[in-house]
């Protein structure tokens, strides 16, 4: 499987009759005004093609799995950056650790039902997306906000259920993270999740010469 990235092309259009602007790639003129159009950059991936109706039903499982771990992992971006950016502002060591455990009792209150919710195979996905969005793995960010002990605590009851939550994303080597992207990559260009950048080093558009036919992953 393969993707390009399109840009629009600096084609030059005649200014049509009686009108006070005309186009020019990614311009528009007006009277001699020059108005720039940012345009997104657009992933084109390659039609997915199963071998067997096998291949066809587990992706489409497996597809329903990202979709349901994915906003979970954004909002832990999303949640982190305010994190940071109001502990970053807070100077003294006592309100720091207030703050920390007010956190502690909000995620514990706001996520803990919802993500006892999640399956197990959810539950992988959404620590790879973690590292995914964020940079760091789970443990890391809960060692960060509690403690270390709090995060070996949770690392042994994630190993109950054959988790880890050391556990890292690697699209260029792993074959069901470059599966996950994939996933990801056509669902933003669908806009049926919003999309975000991943804070990882890889370039999706080689690995998507990698892994070109990617259905063969092992399950």
């Amino acid at each position: 499987m393969y993707n390009n990235t399109c840009y629009a092309q600096d084609i030059p259009l005649e200014k049509q009759k009686d009108s006070s602007y005309i186009y020019y790639g990614d311009y528009i003129i007006f009277e001699g005004d020059t108005l720039v159009v940012e345009l997104d950059e657009v992933h084109l991936l390659k039609k997915l093609k199963f071998k067997n109706n096998n291949d066809r039903r587990y992706y489409y499982w497996f597809r329903q799995k990202v979709h349901k771990a994915y906003p979970f992992a954004k909002m832990a971006e999303d949640k982190l950056a305010i994190i940071n950016e109001r502990l970053a502002a807070i100077k003294s060591k006592r309100k720091r650790k207030k703050y920390t455990k007010r956190l502690q009792e909000y995620f514990e209150k706001e996520f803990t039902d919802q993500l006892k919710k999640l399956t197990r195979t959810e539950g992988r996905i959404l620590i790879k997306l973690i590292h995914r969005q964020t940079g760091a793995t789970t443990f890391d960010m809960v060692k960060d906000l509690r403690s270390g002990w709090k995060a070996f605590w949770y690392q042994s009851t994630a190993k109950l259920f054959k988790l880890s939550l050391k556990s890292e994303y690697h699209p260029e080597s792993v074959a069901e993270d470059y599966l996950i992207e994939d996933i990801l990559q056509r669902a933003f260009n669908d806009m049926t999740l919003e999309r975000q950048e991943s804070k990882l080093d890889f370039d999706f558009e080689e690995l998507s010469q990698k892994y070109d036919d990617f259905i063969e992953i092992q399950r």
